[in-house]
């Protein structure tokens, strides 16, 4: 990433433009300049890296750190958590995110994850038996969302009645309300209570899941602090469950809109694998890959970010970078999509990857399967999104079928 270094590109962006069309404010970015001085949603600066190349390796820079204790004042930083919920990989380095990530690792290789390809079918098939004689239905609400919260639960040993409403939680704290900012402080407090009430009753009575296993690692093992035990907690639930979701309605949306596409992998679902890659690359639910903070002055696409300063890496525009992917703004389910960043890349790299490949995998096509005249139920430009740079998801996905 070193080179002679030049000035950074000014990025004059609307908030609102952002939010409403982040695809085409990516592709004008990225075609003035590799990395940009930028002013976020929030209204604080960060650079902001546009390119795939940049983007991939900065990725993988040891130097750019994920630590807070990196940044400078005034910055933009992510979400303001206490230290119970705030000491998770995401905002580690080694020596200690190599420790934790190790002690769950095995739970989500590809080998136990392929376990729970029947019972997340079997999910699946459940939410649709429900659904399919209803003729229409809010496939967010209904579907994408119920399904993973379900499966991530299930994994980590939290009984049907303790699930509360993780999604009221995180769009809380993803997509805040400007005008109440009460609302993600009371989400924060909601959490800390639920995960304490749960580790309280997961230790007095522990079973065999992957909750318990923690706990045991922590008490008998002495490998996890309080804080690191609730933060990696409330980490895999939050990502087990936020991401899919959008990922799901994306993927589901961006079918319905191109009819070809669908059809091609109606008549051969043999294909999901490869088509969950590519519709991950297309619309895929994290425009922005968690911020970053150089620990030394670091040289990205020939301009220099100095130490300290938060550096956002855009995946959206990296995935709509025609020097990587041609005609990027086509979806093609046939499409090479070798080297996409939508999980990430480097040390980083999602942990639960192949569990949101699987589910997503799972949930097409039981989906195609049994509502085959599936469509939308309202026009195309009349849907909502979150009001969030940090996530890209659907409010509500009307269907009938």
């Amino acid at each position: 990433m070193d080179a002679s270094t030049t000035p950074p590109a000014q990025a004059a962006v609307d908030p609102a433009e952002l939010l409403a069309d982040p695809y085409a404010v990516y592709s004008r970015l990225r075609e003035a300049g590799p990395v940009h001085r930028f002013t976020g949603t929030d209204g604080l600066p960060a650079w902001l890296v546009t390119r795939y190349e940049d983007v991939r390796q900065a990725l993988a820079d040891p130097r750019l750190s994920l630590d807070k204790a990196h940044a400078k004042p005034g910055g933009y930083r992510g979400f303001a958590l206490p230290p119970a919920l705030d000491a998770n990989l995401l905002n580690m380095d080694p020596p200690d995110h190599t420790r934790i990530r190790r002690l769950v690792s095995q739970a989500f290789t590809p080998r136990r994850t392929a376990l729970l390809r029947e019972p997340v079918r079997r999910t699946a098939e459940a939410l649709l038996d429900v659904l399919e004689p209803l003729g229409r239905t809010d496939l967010i609400a209904s579907y994408a969302a119920p399904l993973p919260i379900t499966v991530i639960c299930e994994l980590l040993g939290v009984a049907e009645e303790d699930r509360p409403d993780f999604r009221g939680w995180t769009d809380a704290l993803v997509a805040p309300d400007p005008a109440r900012p009460e609302r993600a402080r009371e989400a924060v407090r909601s959490l800390l209570a639920f995960f304490a009430a749960l580790l309280t009753r997961k230790r007095a009575e522990p079973a065999e899941d992957l909750l318990s296993a923690m706990i045991a690692v922590r008490d008998e093992e002495d490998r996890l602090s309080e804080d690191e035990l609730m933060s990696l907690a409330f980490l895999i639930l939050f990502a087990g469950y936020e991401n899919t979701v959008h990922l799901i309605g994306n993927a589901t949306l961006a079918l319905l809109l191109d009819p070809a596409q669908l059809a091609a992998l109606r008549d051969d679902p043999a294909r999901i694998g490869a088509a969950v890659e590519e519709l991950a690359r297309y619309d895929g639910p994290v425009p922005l890959a968690i911020r970053r903070f150089p620990t030394e002055d670091v040289t990205i696409g020939a301009v220099t970010v100095p130490a300290g300063e938060t550096v956002l890496l855009s995946l959206a525009a990296a995935h709509r970078d025609p020097r990587r992917f041609p005609e990027p703004d086509r979806l093609d389910l046939g499409r090479d999509t070798t080297g996409h960043l939508a999980l990430g890349h480097g040390i980083h790299y999602c942990l639960g990857a192949p569990l949101a490949r699987l589910e997503t995998e799972v949930a097409l096509t039981a989906l195609l399967a049994r509502l085959p005249g599936l469509e939308l139920d309202v026009p195309a430009e009349t849907l909502r999104r979150r009001p969030s740079m940090r996530t890209r998801g659907l409010l509500a996905l009307p269907v009938r079928f």
